[in-house]
């Protein structure tokens, strides 16, 4: 019975991907920056069904998966610089940007979850170890992406793309913050989920 609801919670969480990636693809702001900018998330997703049978995350994790393909692929559709509720915001409160980038690279620190899980059930490492992996692992995803960026931006130098892609708005420190925010969020996400995230492990069975 526990096994069938978990599976009912894993369908849903996937119908609810499959929705707003449809969504996310019709009329986008532009499809190579689409491209760009969802990949990751798609890679991700398609990784997270292909090894579903030999190890299945806690629901936690698939909540958080779902979470954050959600904000790619709402970022994927508009880009990251012009989500309109964050254009909203701008305007309403007179900010220097719109802040979506910001808000996505702080909830990205999430990840450190997932990797904490994986971490937990596959190696025999101590509780201070985990926690340092975990930190240094998703800093160096968010690190990674970064590059990646400059790499496209250096390539393609000047390109629409590559400056939608990249989403500085002008910031020369937008790479840092970034990085900067997804530890933030790793860190506290470490510190408000770990005993919820537990209580979840206490009771999985690979």
């Amino acid at each position: 019975m526990l096994k069938s609801n978990h599976k009912r919670v894993h369908i849903f969480l996937l119908l609810i991907v499959i929705a707003v990636l449809i969504w996310s693809v019709i009329r986008p702001s532009g499809y190579l920056i689409w491209v760009l900018e969802v990949l990751p998330a798609l890679v991700g997703c398609i990784v997270v069904l292909v090894v579903y049978r030999k190890f299945k995350f806690t629901n936690l994790s698939y909540v958080i998966i779902t979470f954050l393909s959600v904000l790619t692929f709402i970022g994927g559709h508009y880009t990251y610089d012009d989500v309109p509720l964050f254009d909203w915001l701008q305007d309403t409160f007179d900010l220097s940007r719109n802040y979506y980038d910001r808000f996505g690279h702080f909830f990205k620190g999430l990840i450190v979850i997932l990797i904490r899980e994986i971490l937990i059930r596959k190696t025999s490492l101590k509780s201070i170890w985990i926690v340092w992996i975990s930190l240094s692992i998703s800093l160096s995803v968010s690190a990674l992406y970064e590059i990646i960026e400059w790499i496209y931006s250096a390539i393609r130098s000047g390109s629409k793309e590559a400056k939608q892609f990249v989403g500085m708005q002008g910031d020369i420190w937008d790479a840092q913050w970034d990085m900067s925010l997804t530890l933030i969020g790793s860190i506290i996400a470490l510190l408000v989920l770990s005993k919820f995230h537990n209580k979840y492990l206490s009771t999985f069975r690979d």
